[in-house]
């Protein structure tokens, strides 16, 4: 009976919500029983960031300071397309210690996806715990119900013929997509399309309704400078502008702004040669994997955009760069991030085809106490096997042993940008377990 009032309670996204899961804990504390609050965060954190605190402090205040925090991380690779600049495990330590419990992988094929996707696998990961009570996000908006209305329009009958008739415009997909939903909804609600952050809390919440989660949403109006914004005095730097830092010979200043977690994680993997991982290191070799690709491995790679697939073909043919080859591909419909995601997927040899559609385990990358304590409970709840060691996965199916195979290569190409080679020792994915905080 508890089970269900709770499903029923969680359906509604508002701060009443919130209100009411901080007085069932006190009740049950009360009672003696054992209810703790499970909270989910789907994160890149490339580099963690001061905003990105601010968002584990606000989830505790808002539902209570004994919430538990399980994250779903990204991998070596993240959705923009690009190497993470650290590795994984580095970048799940920092999150333990700056706040989270438990850390566990999106697996590459959602990681290195368009925001749907990504989000999508973010939300599987944190559904099949069979803990999460709430999902939490920051937003440009801080408004829940708004952004699950417009994913409930993206989601409508209507929508697709709107949306066609948008993109005859020739317009970019998110301007038709914007235009379409402004034309359900209005203007003012259509506008939230315009926000980074709003775009990706509308596909969690998209992902919410289309796995049918009992998560009720929690979104944080955002601080600082904006998704790949400048820095500015006085904010929270974004990710991108912490990015430029290091890698534009204004490391000291970078460091200064990480969190200290963060900061000490970079310093470590500075120290043993793996820091900063960029795709500029591997740049010749990405050039002569796409040189050596045909029309066809293209086309493979994004089917049913021939135009965008010749225009990477034909230039992966004379570019010297990979700048220089994504400026040449480049037209106004299509974003760098697609492109690069492209480019990437070409390099670690992903096509949509063989892209699986679900979760074949949960990998756990981190964990403090209470994070081996939700493993434990996960033993009972999870609805997918939870790896807390690889070879635990030839014990699986073979779609999970095909999905770590598939991490295990990727993460052999990954070293190669490490800045020591000597580091960069092939099998790393075998021999690494969770971190233990």
């Amino acid at each position: 009976m508890f089970t269900e009032t709770h499903s029923l309670i969680i359906s509604e996204i508002s701060q009443v919500t919130t209100t009411i899961f901080t007085e069932m804990s006190f009740f049950c504390h009360c009672l003696g029983v054992n209810y703790v609050q499970t909270a989910g965060i789907i994160i890149e954190y490339n580099p963690m960031h001061s905003g990105h605190l601010y968002l584990l402090e606000q989830v505790r205040a808002r539902l209570g300071a004994d919430t538990a925090v399980i994250c779903a991380m990204s991998g070596n690779f993240v959705q923009r397309g690009d190497f993470a600049l650290l590795r994984k495990h580095q970048r799940a330590r920092a999150a333990v210690e700056s706040g989270a419990d438990l850390v566990l992988e999106i697996p590459l094929p959602w990681a290195a996806a368009p925001a749907e996707r990504f989000a999508d696998g973010g939300v599987q990961v944190l559904q099949a715990t069979g803990l999460v009570d709430c999902l939490a996000f920051g937003s440009e908006c801080g408004d829940a119900a708004a952004l699950r209305q417009v994913a409930g329009a993206l989601m409508s009958r209507e929508f697709p013929a709107l949306l066609r008739r948008e993109l005859t415009a020739g317009d970019s997909f998110a301007a038709a997509r914007q235009r379409a939903v402004s034309a359900l909804l209005g203007p003012e609600t259509g506008n939230l399309l315009v926000s980074p952050n709003n775009i990706l809390g509308v596909e969690y919440c998209k992902a919410l309704l289309r796995h049918k989660s009992a998560m009720h949403v929690l979104t944080v109006s955002r601080r600082g400078a904006a998704h790949d914004g400048a820095l500015h005095s006085g904010e929270h730097p974004s990710a991108s502008a912490l990015r430029a830092l290091l890698t534009g010979g204004e490391r000291e200043r970078a460091l200064k702004l990480l969190p200290p977690t963060m900061g000490q994680a970079y310093l470590e993997e500075e120290a043993a040669g793996r820091a900063p991982v960029l795709a500029s290191a591997c740049e010749r070799a990405v050039l002569a994997r796409l040189r050596s690709m045909t029309e066809a491995d293209f086309a493979a790679l994004d089917p049913g955009r021939e135009g965008l697939c010749n225009r990477l073909y034909q230039a992966a043919r004379t570019a010297s760069t990979l700048e220089e080859l994504l400026r040449t591909a480049k037209t106004r419909r299509y974003p760098y991030a697609r492109l690069r995601r492209m480019v990437l997927w070409a390099y670690l040899g992903l096509t949509p085809a063989k892209l699986p559609e679900r979760m074949a385990y949960l990998r756990v990358l981190a964990a403090n106490t209470r994070g081996r304590e939700l493993l434990g409970r996960m033993r009972h709840t999870a609805s997918l096997p939870v790896l807390t060691k690889p070879a635990d996965v030839r014990r699986l199916s073979t779609d999970a042993q095909q999905l770590l195979e598939l991490e295990a290569r990727s993460t052999d190409l990954y070293t190669l940008a490490y800045p020591n080679l000597a580091a960069a020792s092939g099998g790393a994915e075998w021999r690494e377990g969770p971190v233990i905080c």
